[in-house]
């Protein structure tokens, strides 16, 4: 169980000892390759194998071609591909094997609530924090599998909206990184008015926007390092001094002063528990 381990904060929660890497999405596949080469170095491994979890997506075959594709460009041991479509796939003895043994466990893109309903309570999921939290595991998420890796995550909401009450859903996510909501896609898109809103909602939490071939490496489960050729922007809602969010009826527009924003790029890191922005070196 989670909670008998030993290795705590002093905030009372668990140190993982694996690394989390969130991406953007569309991150290069066929160039440099920067954040897939960083992520395969970060296991220590010359030939590490990884676990290919196309749940999220659409049309999994073709994810994992263009996966496999830029993987064996850069050179790996096993790319297992875990096409679970439904529960019953979830409970497969084989596919949890096959997270055990992984050294990086690699979530697409696609639709994020497809992989908490589908995951979600399976012996699959509960392997894959085991081996975050009990092992030296990598595992990362683009896209949709970034935003899933938080404990609470955004699965619906319209990026032209304005700052409005009630435009953003969410839900939980896999719950790996706490007090954080990951945002995908998050400048090319537009969503910063939709994870503004979240922060409004939820002050105590950071608002991460990754925009697309960037991410960030999580470490201690806390410590971020910004990767790749893009933005990534920080909302810290702690000091909101007021808002009129619980005054307003669903579809009015938010009033809210004081939230802080972060930009990072390559380098520049944040401690998402002391709230401390980090610079190079």
């Amino acid at each position: 169980m989670l909670e008998s381990y030993d290795n705590h904060r002093n905030d009372g929660h668990t140190i993982p000892k694996g690394i989390l890497v969130a991406i953007g999405g569309n991150e290069d596949k066929e160039d440099d390759l920067e954040i897939l080469r960083v992520t395969i170095e970060l296991t220590g491994k010359e030939n590490p194998s990884i676990a290919l979890i196309t749940s999220a997506s659409s049309e999994p075959e073709r994810m994992e071609e263009h996966y496999r594709r830029a993987f064996e460009r850069i050179g790996v041991g096993h790319i297992h591909h875990l096409n679970i479509a439904n529960r019953e796939e979830a409970m497969n003895g084989g596919h949890v094997t096959l997270v055990r043994e992984a050294d990086i466990i690699f979530f697409t893109g696609g639709d994020q609530l497809r992989i908490t309903s589908i995951l979600g309570g399976s012996p699959l999921l509960r392997e894959v924090k085991r081996r975050y939290f009990e092992e030296g595991c990598v595992v990362a998420g683009t896209s949709a599998g970034a935003s899933a890796l938080a404990e609470t995550m955004i699965y619906e909401g319209e990026s032209s909206e304005a700052l409005r009450k009630g435009t953003v859903q969410m839900s939980t996510g896999i719950g790996l990184v706490r007090k954080v909501i990951i945002d995908s896609h998050f400048i090319i898109r537009g969503r910063f008015s939709r994870l503004m809103t979240t922060v409004t909602s939820n002050p105590g939490t950071i608002g991460l926007g990754l925009g697309e071939d960037t991410g960030v490496i999580i470490r201690d489960g806390h410590l971020l390092e910004a990767i790749g050729n893009g933005l990534i922007v920080i909302f810290d809602g702690r000091h909101i001094a007021q808002s009129n969010i619980t005054d307003i009826e669903i579809g009015q527009a938010i009033a809210v002063q004081n939230v802080i924003v972060h930009t990072l790029v390559k380098g520049y890191g944040y401690d998402l528990m002391t709230r401390e922005y980090l610079n190079p070196g």
